[in-house]
């Protein structure tokens, strides 16, 4: 069961790709919008994965 849905979108203006996160995974508009600032949706996807990893790898206090 998905709790949240990522998809990566081209910004035709710039051509960078942007994040858009749904949350919960069946909304209709994000939570979420990133800038456009990645060259492929691939790089946008792992870039949110690694952000993702990071923060839950951090220390909290």
């Amino acid at each position: 069961m998905a709790v949240i849905r990522v998809e990566p979108k081209l910004d035709p203006s710039s051509g960078l790709y942007y994040v858009e996160i749904f949350h919960p995974a069946e909304a209709e508009q994000p939570f979420v919008t990133t800038e456009p600032r990645y060259k492929t949706a691939a790089v946008a996807e792992n870039d949110l994965i690694a952000i993702i990893a990071s923060r839950a790898n951090s220390p909290k206090g």
